[in-house]
């Protein structure tokens, strides 16, 4: 099958499929005399498997290690474990930021309870002096390296 065939049997962007390819998370198609890339059943798997990682916010290098896991002769499922282990821990660790912020926004809010003139508004004041009151305005940390 054709790029556009896979893309739309798996309901992924053309494009995306492309990256996936030249960052090697789905093997190269096979080339015909035209030169168009031809698809297999194989290639359906692999990006219904792709896709399904990324839903569950992993990171590319996350998925390309999920991927060379899936296909080696490790007798037991004991790195997968931990990788989806740390990626549990960073996922709780994004919840507590953005509850941080969610509790920091629902503060500046109300800080303007009723309607009064922008020159009195406590949400632009507080957006200008940038007070905050929770370490939501940190820099995220990155689990596994990777594109996310």
């Amino acid at each position: 099958m054709k790029i556009g065939e896979l893309a739309e049997v798996t309901g992924t962007a053309v494009e995306t499929i492309r990256f996936y390819e030249r960052e090697k998370l789905l093997p190269s198609a096979a080339r015909a005399e035209n030169n168009y890339r031809m698809y297999s059943t194989e290639h359906i798997g692999q990006l219904a498997f792709i896709r399904r990682c990324r839903s569950l916010d992993m990171t590319l290098d996350e998925v390309r290690a999920l991927l060379l896991l899936r296909e080696s002769s490790a007798k037991d499922c004991a790195e997968v474990n931990a990788l989806l282990d740390t990626h549990i821990e960073h996922v709780t660790h994004r919840i507590q930021e953005l509850n941080a912020l969610l509790t920091e926004l629902q503060t500046i809010r109300a800080s303007c309870s009723a309607p009064k003139a922008l020159s009195e508004c406590g949400v632009l004041s507080r957006l200008e002096t940038g007070s905050t009151t929770s370490s939501a305005s940190t820099r995220p940390q990155r689990h596994i390296d990777g594109a996310h």
